[in-house]
C-alpha cells in the first residue's frame, strides 16, 4: 500500500538546525582523506572541536571491555571502534557531517562519531516494532533531498508487516509502503538511494518461497520507489514496485555510485547457496526454482563464509561482512560497458571481532561495520555489541590459503 502525500515541509525546515541535537525520543565518489568536522547541527553531541581522524587499517589491536550501556565510548585501546554495548545494530547510514546514525533492532536509533572514545546518544526510538524472526528496525537511509527535508528513511517490521517508513529526528513517522509480507522468519530488509534520487529496497521471502517469484507480492523482490513511496519512473512493470524478483532474501543492498550499479547478496538461495547478483530490471533470480533465463550470480560466497550480513562497493571493491566466517570479505570489481566482474573474494579481519552484521560505505573512504555477536552463534565480549569504522582495504584475489 503506497502513501505520498506530506504536507509538513515547513514544520521540517524548522527543525533543522536542531535535529541531531536530541537526547531520547519517544515516539553512505571518494574524498582526499578522511576528516571529520562537526556540523552545528550536532552541538551538544560530544567532542565540538574540529578533527582529523587517521581511519584505522584492518589490523588494529583486539578490543577490550569498556564503555557504558547508555553512553558508550569506544573501546580505550582500539581506535577501530567507535560505540559500544549496543543491542542488535543491524542498520547504519553515514551523516553529511561524517558522523552515522545507528539504529538496533530494537527501534532505538543513536548517534555515533567517527572517532573512538566520543559519547553515543539516542536521538530517537522507534516504537511498536516486532523483533521477532530476524525483524525490528533493520536498514536506515537518508531523503534524497535531506538537506531539505530532513527525512531518515527506515525498514522496519511491525506485528502486521514489512514497511518502509520516514520521519524527521523531532517528528512523527509516516508510513510510505506498507504490507510487505512479514513470517516468522525472512523479515530483513535493506534500503539504497539511486543517484537519480529514487529508492530500492531489499526484501525478504518472510519464509514463504512461493512468494519470491509473484509479481503479485512484495516479498522476496528489489522494489524501486520513488520517494514518496510509489512505483518509479521507468519501472519494468508499469504500476508496480516489483524491479527484480526471485530472491531468497536480500541481506545486502549496495549500489557502486561511479557506475550507477546495484547489487544485492542473497542468502542461502538457489541450490542452498550464498550469492552476489547484479540487479537489472526485470530479471528473476530463481528462488525457489531456477530456470534456464535465471541470471548466473556475479560470485558464489564459500561454505565458510556464506551467511552474510551485508555489502558495500568503495574504490572498485565489493565487500561482502560474514557472520557463519567472522570477517570481512573483499573482492575486486571492474566495469567495463555492460561487463560487470567480481574477482575472487579475499577475507579481513578473521576472528577480529566475531560475527560482522552490516557495513557500510562512508563518502571519505573509510567502511563502517556492526557486530552481532550476542545474536546467538557468537562468543560476545562485554563491549558488544560494536559499531567498527575502518580504512576500505583493497580488494583481494583470493582467500588467504
Amino acid at each position: 500500500m503506497f502513501r505520498g502525500a506530506r504536507a509538513r515541509a515547513a514544520a521540517v525546515l524548522a527543525t533543522a538546525a536542531a535535529a541531531l541535537a536530541l537526547a531520547a525520543c519517544g515516539s553512505g565518489a571518494q574524498a582526499s582523506g578522511p576528516t571529520w568536522v562537526p556540523a552545528p547541527s550536532f552541538q551538544g553531541e560530544g567532542d565540538q572541536q574540529s578533527a582529523a581522524p587517521n581511519v584505522p587499517a584492518p589490523a588494529g589491536p583486539s578490543p577490550s571491555a569498556s564503555g557504558s550501556a547508555s553512553t558508550s565510548p569506544g573501546s580505550t585501546d582500539d581506535p577501530a571502534v567507535v560505540a559500544t554495548k549496543l543491542h542488535a545494530p543491524d542498520a547504519i547510514v553515514i551523516m553529511p557531517d561524517g558522523s552515522a546514525l545507528v539504529g538496533e533492532r530494537t527501534g532505538r536509533i543513536v548517534s555515533v562519531q567517527p572517532k573512538p572514545q566520543q559519547p553515543v546518544r539516542t536521538v530517537r526510538t522507534l516504537t511498536g516494532l516486532d523483533t521477532a524472526g530476524d525483524g525490528g528496525l533493520l536498514d536506515l537511509a537518508l531523503s534524497p533531498n535531506y538537506a531539505q527535508d530532513n527525512l531518515v528513511f527506515a525498514y522496519i517490521t511491525t506485528p502486521i508487516d514489512n514497511r518502509l517508513v520516514d520521519f524527521t529526528l523531532t517528528g512523527a513517522v509516516t508510513p510510505v509502503l506498507t504490507g510487505i509480507p512479514k513470517g516468522a522468519s525472512g523479515n530483513t530488509g535493506r534500503i539504497v538511494v539511486n543517484a537519480d534520487g529514487t529508492l530500492s529496497v531489499g526484501t525478504s521471502d518472510a519464509g514463504q518461497p512461493s512468494l519470491a517469484p509473484s509479481r503479485s507480492s512484495l516479498a522476496g523482490k528489489v522494489l524501486r520507489l520513488s520517494d514518496i513511496g510509489g512505483p518509479a519512473t521507468g519501472n519494468p512493470y508499469p504500476g508496480s514496485a516489483v524491479f527484480a524478483s526471485g530472491l531468497s532474501g536480500v541481506a545486502g543492498l549496495c549500489l557502486d555510485t561511479a557506475h550507477d550499479l546495484l547489487f544485492a547478496v542473497q542468502p542461502t538461495g538457489v541450490g542452498g547457496k550464498s550469492t552476489v547478483v547484479a540487479v537489472h530490471p526485470g530479471a528473476d533470480y530463481g528462488w525457489p526454482t531456477p530456470s534456464a533465463a535465471t541470471p548466473k550470480p556475479l560470485a558464489t560466497l564459500p561454505a565458510a563464509f556464506a551467511t552474510p550480513g551485508g555489502c558495500a562497493v568503495q574504490a572498485d571493491a565489493l565487500y561482502v561482512t560474514s557472520l557463519n566466517g567472522k570477517a570481512l570479505l573483499a573482492a575486486p570489481l571492474t566495469v567495463s560497458g555492460s561487463s560487470v566482474k567480481l574477482g575472487s573474494f579475499a577475507t579481513y579481519l578473521p576472528n577480529r571481532y566475531g560475527r560482522l552484521q552490516t557495513v557500510v560505505a562512508a563518502p571519505d573512504g573509510a567502511l563502517w561495520l556492526t557486530t552481532a555477536n550476542r545474536a546467538g552463534n557468537g562468543k560476545p565480549i562485554p563491549d558488544d555489541e560494536r559499531v567498527l569504522r575502518i580504512q576500505a582495504p583493497a580488494g583481494g584475489s583470493s582467500y588467504p590459503g
